[in-house]
């Protein structure tokens, strides 16, 4: 369970929901997003354990395994697809975390407020060799790591760190509650406008529960195989949400009353959480342990997501390329996948810092492109997938002895899902 936490408690809940609840509004998009947690978000959780559990596959040989057709193979690739490009910005945000923990390492916070604070951050991003050469190291740790067995790689990682993640969190979180200038952002956090609701703001909901709990991109599905068959598919889910959830809103009490009492705009964007809490550090008790603390956590946070979504990939190709006559294994699909991500990562950062104009879409950069096509995109097409997969072809004897093949279960997934998810794209692009 703390695996799979771990892969959705990183820079999902960590780094991207503070500055997505700042776009969207803040309370009445917090009240949305856990809507979504609980009500599509856990069946589809569930959904996803099941599939890898009971075909013990990942997710490229799950769908065949069950149904023994390959009319589903579609959305195996369309996994691939989406974890190829969330990788591609989620490393240059690790890469973030690992330059930040140097910074804090040599106290270059010292002295600075916010203003300065936002320059260093506009420096450092505009600076494509800096950004690439950390991107890189990450890339090279979480590649480390499976190379070797995913239990040994992932588990003990996960059994040591979350637990001081989370008390980390906690503690922090505590002291802005009680730090002068708070107030104005737990009232932005807690308290609803509800006016602010538009059917953007519900897909971003919707898309950011599905991002943050690693629904609709394989993930669960590759880490349900290496399940226990006698560990409990829906007490896993249950705890893994309500784990993603707390932490989520434990980075929203850290980082508003941070952006309120220092003069930031909570809709910053997606340097927010960098900008805004080395000015707190600077207040609390040694500041440079503070801050090296915190942001080697999220270093850690941010390895135990690319480590989940490098697994799918991995095994992946291993699964994919088992009968051919040029198989890869383990470490040289490790490989592959890290070069790719080198090659990928590249081309995103160019963009984000203007030194390759054409690499564009719609006149946004590939960094901003990229997280919109996974978020709104991808991840709720494989989300949609997989609940029609299951609710709808997979043979119901196969849930037999499952204790989650329950009428409101199968309801989910046949039904309230796809009409959700469908309704939302239908508005999304003016049909409706």
């Amino acid at each position: 369970m703390l695996a799979a936490a771990g892969s959705a408690v990183g820079l999902g809940s960590i780094w991207k929901f503070p500055y997505v609840v700042g776009e969207n509004g803040g309370g009445a998009f917090i009240i949305l997003y856990i809507v979504c947690a609980l009500v599509f978000g856990l069946p589809l959780v569930m959904n996803e354990f099941l599939i890898g559990k009971l075909s013990g596959r990942s997710a490229y040989g799950a769908f065949r395994a069950l149904t023994n057709a390959d009319c589903w193979q579609w959305l195996s690739w369309t996994f691939l697809l989406s974890v190829i490009v969330i990788m591609s910005f989620y490393f240059v945000v690790t890469g973030w975390c690992f330059y930040y923990i140097v910074e804090a390492a040599s106290n270059t916070f010292a002295g600075m407020d916010a203003t300065v604070l936002k320059n260093h951050f506009t420096t450092f991003e505009g600076n494509p060799l800096l950004m690439i050469t950390y991107a890189i190291v990450a890339i090279v740790l979480t590649a480390a790591v499976l190379w070797f067995d995913v239990n040994k790689g992932i588990e003990r990682l996960s059994k040591i760190l979350m637990p001081i993640l989370f008390f980390f969190l906690i503690v922090m979180a505590i002291h802005m509650v009680f730090m002068d200038g708070s107030a104005a952002g737990l009232r932005y956090l807690f308290e609803p406008d509800f006016s602010k609701i538009t059917s953007k703001v519900v897909l971003e909901a919707m898309g950011l529960s599905f991002f943050t709990l690693s629904v609709g991109v394989g993930i669960l599905i590759t880490y349900g195989g290496y399940m226990p068959k006698d560990q409990n598919v829906t007490t896993t889910s249950v705890q893994m949400i309500v784990l993603v959830i707390i932490v989520s809103l434990l980075s929203g009490m850290i980082v508003f009353p941070a952006v309120f009492a220092y003069g930031f705009s909570p809709s910053e964007g997606p340097e927010l959480t960098f900008v805004t809490l080395p000015a707190v550090f600077q207040h609390m008790f040694s500041p440079a342990l503070t801050s090296v603390a915190f942001f080697g956590l999220m270093c850690v946070a941010a390895l135990t997501s690319t480590i989940s979504l490098m697994e799918v990939v991995i095994a992946f190709i291993s699964e994919a390329t088992s009968k051919t006559k040029r198989p890869l294994n383990r470490h040289q699909s490790a490989v592959v996948v890290a070069l790719i991500l080198v090659f990928t990562n590249t081309l995103i950062v160019l963009s984000m810092t203007g030194h390759a104009d054409r690499l564009t879409v719609m006149g946004q950069d590939l960094f901003t492109s990229f997280n919109i096509l996974s978020t709104n995109i991808l991840i709720p097409v494989g989300a949609l997938g997989t609940a029609l997969f299951s609710g709808w072809f997979v043979p119901k004897a196969r849930y037999q002895g499952s204790r989650v093949g329950s009428f409101l279960y199968l309801f989910v997934l046949r039904w309230l899902v796809p009409i959700a998810i469908f309704i939302i794209f239908l508005d999304s692009v003016n049909i409706i």
